[in-house]
C-alpha cells in the first residue's frame, strides 16, 4: 500500500508542540487541542519519543485511547530511547537548541541500532496506549543534529533501524516506514539504495514557500521516480507563516522577515490567508500525500482545517510566481 493510500485524509496532525516545544504547555490545553483535531475531522497523528522525552506520546495517548483505533492512522519515530533517569547536564540537540527544554526531564539515549528500535516502539505502544502503529520513520538522521557525524548516525540506521522496520512491514507489524529529517541528503542517500526500500519519508521544514528549491531540484524527482511518497512537516516553517516569530526552530532572521511580509502582502492583496497559501503550496507537489502541522491550540487546529479547504484564487499563485517568491518548477495549485 502507498503512502497517499495508507494515509487518511491531507491534513495531519504534529505533535512536537505537546511536547513543550518552545514553551510549558498546560496539560488541559494540549488535551483539549487533540481533542480539537477529532473533532474536525484529522485522522492521521504524527508523534516522537523525542518531543518532550515522551510528553507528546503520553498526552496523545491519553486523547487516542479513547477513540476507535481503526479510524485513525498514527506515526511515531525511533532514533531516541526515553530513559528512566533524569538529566542532569544540558543535553545537545544540535542546530535545535533547548528546543524541548519544558519537556520530560528523563535522559535520552540517541541510538539506532537494531535493539534500540524495537525497544523505542515497545516503549512508544505504552505511552500511546495502543497496540499497533501504522507508520514508523527513522527520526532525524541527519546534519542539522549531528554535524560531521550524521553518515555514521546514517550507516548505523542503514544497518540498524532500516532492517528491522522493512523486516516489521513484510510481517505486516507495521504499514509502511521512512525517514523523517529535516535535512534532504539523508533521504537522497536512502533512495539511491538497493535496500532496504522506504515506503515514504517526513521531510519536516524543507518543502514550504519559504524553503524548497533543494527539494524540488534534488529529491522530489527521485522519489517521484521510485513512487515514495512525501509527508510535509513544518508547512508553516516553524511558525513564521503562521503568525509566529519562529523559522527553523530560532528567532527568523531579517532576511525571512522581510520574505514573509512580501507574502503577506499578495495573500492581503487577494483576500486569503497565508496558512491556506503555505497548506495548498505544499499539497500542490504530485510526491505530496499530507502536509502535518503542529498546534497546541484549539482554535489553530479550527484555522489548519479552514485553510486547507480555503479557495484560493488561480490569480494569486500566478502572481505568486512572477513576483519570484517560489520556484518556477514549483507545482502549483490549479496549474497555475
Amino acid at each position: 500500500m502507498s503512502l497517499k493510500e495508507l494515509l487518511p485524509g491531507k491534513l495531519g496532525y504534529g505533535t512536537a508542540p505537546l511536547g513543550n516545544m518552545f514553551r510549558a504547555i498546560p496539560e488541559a490545553e494540549a488535551l483539549a487541542t487533540v481533542e480539537a483535531a477529532w473533532q474536525q475531522g484529522v485522522r492521521y497523528y504524527d508523534t516522537a519519543p523525542f518531543y518532550g522525552a515522551g510528553l507528546a506520546e503520553e498526552r496523545l495517548g491519553q486523547v487516542l485511547a479513547g477513540k476507535p483505533r481503526d479510524e485513525y492512522v498514527l506515526s511515531t519515530k525511533v532514533g531516541r530511547v526515553v530513559l528512566d533517569e533524569h538529566e542532569t547536564d544540558v543535553p545537545d540537540f544540535g542546530e535545535k537548541g533547548g528546543l524541548f527544554e519544558h519537556g520530560n526531564p528523563n535522559k535520552i539515549l540517541h541510538e539506532w541500532t537494531a535493539d534500540a528500535t524495537e525497544r523505542s516502539i515497545e516503549e512508544s505502544l505504552k505511552r500511546l496506549r495502543t497496540d499497533r502503529l501504522d507508520v514508523v520513520w527513522v527520526h532525524d538522521i541527519a546534519q542539522d543534529f549531528h554535524g560531521d557525524e550524521w553518515l555514521a548516525r546514517f550507516e548505523e540506521a542503514r544497518t540498524g533501524a532500516f532492517r528491522v522496520l522493512s523486516r516489521l512491514r513484510d510481517e505486516g507489524v507495521i504499514g509502511a516506514w521512512g525517514l523523517g529529517v529535516n535535512r534532504t541528503e539523508p533521504i537522497e542517500l536512502t533512495l539511491a539504495l538497493d535496500e532496504p526500500r522506504p515506503d515514504g519519508f517526513l521531510l519536516a521544514g524543507r518543502y514550504t514557500l519559504l524553503d524548497h528549491e533543494h527539494a524540488l531540484t534534488r529529491l522530489l524527482p527521485m522519489a517521484q521516480e521510485q513512487g515514495v511518497g512525501m509527508v510535509v512537516g513544518g508547512p508553516y516553517s516553524s511558525g513564521i507563516l503562521a503568525g509566529g516569530t519562529h523559522f527553523e526552530y530560532q528567532e527568523a532572521p531579517a532576511h525571512i522577515i522581510e520574505r514573509v511580509a512580501r507574502l503577506k502582502e499578495l495573500t492581503a492583496q487577494h483576500g486569503v490567508s497565508i496558512k491556506a497559501a503555505a497548506l495548498q503550496f505544499s499539497l500542490a507537489h504530485p510526491v505530496t500525500a499530507a502536509v502535518v502541522a503542529g498546534a497546541t491550540k484549539p482554535s489553530r487546529v479550527a484555522e489548519d482545517r479552514a485553510a486547507l479547504g480555503e479557495t484560493v484564487p488561480a490569480a494569486f499563485w500566478r502572481e505568486l510566481r512572477a513576483a519570484g517568491l517560489v520556484s518556477p518548477a514549483a507545482p502549483l495549485p490549479h496549474g497555475a
